[in-house]
């Protein structure tokens, strides 16, 4: 695991290398396509058909991880096992997105006019690829805001979560549970689930029926994640008298969130980043009104922005580091 999060940060997704989350998203087109052949407008068929949706593509994707857990297993012969713990850290990385994450939100930066040779327009652009919000006719104090949003919310869903899940299956494995799901096989299921909930998960036409189940897997997948990081993060970045105030916080600006997830993450990370986040984004054609986050604050700048990315980056290795300790104390008794 430590491996693969090293990979993930110098390599990132690669395009040239096909990406298990592409291939989830290929079978979730497919799929969703049959379904609405056959279920049409009915809401009770499209939410039998999402749900089985959600349980063929998170059950495949287990699958696949498990598999590749089995060929690295160390009884097999040694170039086979060889071989499987290759993939099994290609597999791992790929399931972290912290590099991309990372280059995602600072291609947007770079591209600000505030920058050598940037332009609003080109901001947009790359601030559209990674926000679900309408990005035309945003200044630059709106798409700092949103960057920083962004990148506060996706360090939940695109890192600690997986992340999460993989120490979990890793935790079952020192437990002598060697043949059931391994990090692999837990953490590919998650980016299933997200990937559903991201494609699927829209209150809009026939996705209020056909997402349910995806968006309410991904919810309960990503629940336990997100309070850890709002639990772990002011310990890295403020002193640890502060951290009962700052999660107390987080959990009053973060509830009114729709989302049980998204408004405490990015709350957690505008309290300790210093800064404000939350307002009036587009959605198409629908103005909606996010909670304010750490109101007293000052607004995002590009500082901040930088701020939040790196706090993600020291709080993977303190959840690595913790993990590791609390492996080799296992190991010693």
């Amino acid at each position: 695991m430590i491996a693969a999060a090293g990979l993930d940060l110098l390599v990132g997704d690669p395009r040239w290398c096909p990406h298990p989350v592409i291939w989830m998203g290929r079978w979730i087109t497919i799929l969703r396509a049959g379904v609405e052949r056959l279920a049409g407008d009915r809401p009770w068929a499209l939410r039998a058909g999402g749900t089985l949706i959600t349980v063929l593509l998170v059950g495949a994707s287990a699958g696949c991880g498990w598999c590749i857990e089995r060929a690295a297993q160390p009884t097999l012969s040694p170039l086979f096992s060889a071989s499987g713990t290759v993939l099994l850290v290609i597999g791992l990385a790929s399931a972290l997105a912290a590099r991309s994450l990372r280059s995602s939100v600072l291609a947007v930066l770079k591209a600000l006019p505030s920058s050598d040779g940037g332009d609003l327009s080109s901001a947009r652009q790359r601030l559209s690829w990674i926000v679900g919000r309408q990005t035309d006719g945003l200044q630059e104090p709106e798409i700092l805001r949103a960057a920083a949003e962004t990148a506060s919310e996706n360090a939940v869903d695109g890192l600690f979560a997986p992340l999460f899940w993989m120490l979990v299956g890793a935790g079952l494995w020192q437990l002598g549970w060697q043949g059931g799901p391994g990090p692999l096989c837990l953490a590919w299921a998650f980016k299933a689930s997200s990937t559903l909930d991201s494609m699927l998960g829209y209150r809009t036409g026939r996705l209020r029926w056909l997402g349910t189940a995806g968006a309410r897997l991904d919810d309960w997948l990503t629940w336990l994640p997100c309070r850890l990081v709002m639990v772990s993060l002011p310990l890295i970045c403020r002193p640890w008298s502060a951290w009962l105030r700052l999660v107390r916080a987080a959990e009053r600006d973060g509830r009114p969130d729709p989302s049980p997830n998204a408004g405490r993450s990015q709350a957690i990370y505008a309290h300790c980043a210093g800064i404000r986040l939350g307002g009036r984004n587009r959605y198409g054609d629908r103005w909606v009104n996010k909670p304010v986050l750490a109101g007293s604050m000052p607004d995002v700048n590009q500082s901040a922005v930088h701020r939040i990315l790196n706090l993600s980056l020291a709080l993977e290795g303190a959840w690595l580091l913790v993990a590791l300790m609390i492996s080799r104390l296992a190991v010693a008794q």
